[in-house]
């Protein structure tokens, strides 16, 4: 069963650093996507960044120039480097993979890990 796994959340002042990890398990194959979201009290899930298989990344623009994706494809393990962290930052960051293989599409997403910015 896959299983994705967050972690290196926690309090940050602002315009400092943090750095998440997401570690996955199960899969036998490369996910085709990988990518990070980010849930604020009262506010919808949005995209953070995601990174394909090729290594092409995309970014929200609240967080180009500030943010960084990466990955290591034969784990399927996921980083996101957050500097120039501010209160806007804050929310819940989830993990999210996702596969296209053979016929189907599987969606995947981790439990969560808090990020709070705060003075």
């Amino acid at each position: 069963q896959v299983q994705l796994e967050e972690s290196g959340g926690g309090l940050v002042h602002p315009g400092g650093s943090l750095t998440l990890t997401c570690v996955t398990s199960g899969s036998r194959f490369s996910f085709d996507a990988m990518g990070w979201y980010r849930q604020a009290p009262g506010k919808q899930r949005e995209l953070v960044a995601t990174i394909n298989s090729g290594g092409s990344s995309n970014y929200a623009d609240s967080v180009k120039g500030r943010f960084t994706i990466s990955r290591v494809k034969p784990k399927n393990t996921v980083y996101l480097q957050m500097n120039s962290l501010n209160f806007e930052d804050t929310g819940v960051y989830y993990c999210h993979a996702n596969g296209k293989w053979g016929p189907n599409d599987y969606n995947y997403w981790g439990q969560g890990t808090q990020v709070t910015v705060s003075s």
